[in-house]
């Protein structure tokens, strides 16, 4: 990485998927280690980290495996997910020597410490890697909203989305062939659109605290601390002209 990252407080987005690696569910170990090192880069760099794992890969609310099921207490099981994820990359990341610490919205005293704003900032304040986890603590939000709100309560310049794609596109390019690729959308641009790179709630939000939104492949190496550097493939949403993006 370049000696001054484009941001210096960071929220970064990891969906729960990118935890299982190849496996059709669960946590796989390797997965979370190379997730794990790239966090460890940035930070090192100087940048503050912090983020919000999803629970995709464990438990879905809305998915298939919730069905007949009452839908708050599917996105309660989705948030305890969460949790998992959270602890088991809290594990990795001090494996290699990071201080980090797993702050929940479902308090659960003897794994994590519970979610409280200035005790998040404090850490951040310490050199310490937050993870997020338990959701909003409130079902009928995701955890892109999660990630939406923590990083405007953490004072972040920038939520960090890792995907499967590089990018946002008009389609599904695993689907459609040729698809269209976005470099740069205004946050109205993709509500408008229905482009569905994360939820609406989150990106209003976003929007209303100026947190410019960066789409990226979680799985390519190095990914992460590309995006800092303002360079690989990403797609970023901001309102905010050429200032939080290429020139």
């Amino acid at each position: 990485m370049t000696a001054s990252p484009r941001y210096k407080r960071i929220l970064l987005k990891i969906s729960g998927e990118a935890l299982r690696g190849d496996a059709p569910y669960g946590i796989d170990g390797e997965a979370v280690d190379r997730l794990a090192g790239e966090i460890a880069e940035v930070q090192e760099s100087g940048v503050e980290v912090c983020a919000v794992v999803g629970g995709g890969n464990i438990f879905r609310g809305s998915s298939d495996a919730a069905a007949g099921m009452e839908r708050a207490t599917a996105d309660y099981i989705g948030m305890l997910a969460t949790v998992m994820n959270a602890v088991a990359m809290q594990h990795a990341l001090e494996r290699l020597g990071k201080a980090t610490r797993v702050l929940s919205a479902l308090p659960i005293a003897p794994v994590c410490e519970p979610y409280i704003r200035r005790r998040g900032q404090r850490h951040l304040e310490k050199g310490r890697i937050v993870l997020f986890a338990g959701g909003t603590g409130n079902p009928f939000f995701t955890t892109d909203t999660a990630a939406a709100l923590r990083a405007a309560e953490m004072g972040c310049d920038a939520l960090l989305k890792g995907t499967k794609v590089d990018g946002i596109y008009a389609a599904d390019p695993e689907i459609v062939a040729g698809a269209e690729r976005f470099e740069r959308l205004s946050y109205l641009e993709v509500l408008s659109k229905d482009l569905k790179a994360m939820d609406a709630s989150a990106i209003s939000l976003a929007r209303e605290n100026d947190i410019p939104i960066v789409v990226f492949s979680i799985r390519k190496k190095g990914g992460l601390a590309a995006v800092l550097d303002g360079n690989g493939p990403f797609t970023i949403i901001s309102d905010q002209g050429c200032r939080d993006g290429r020139s």
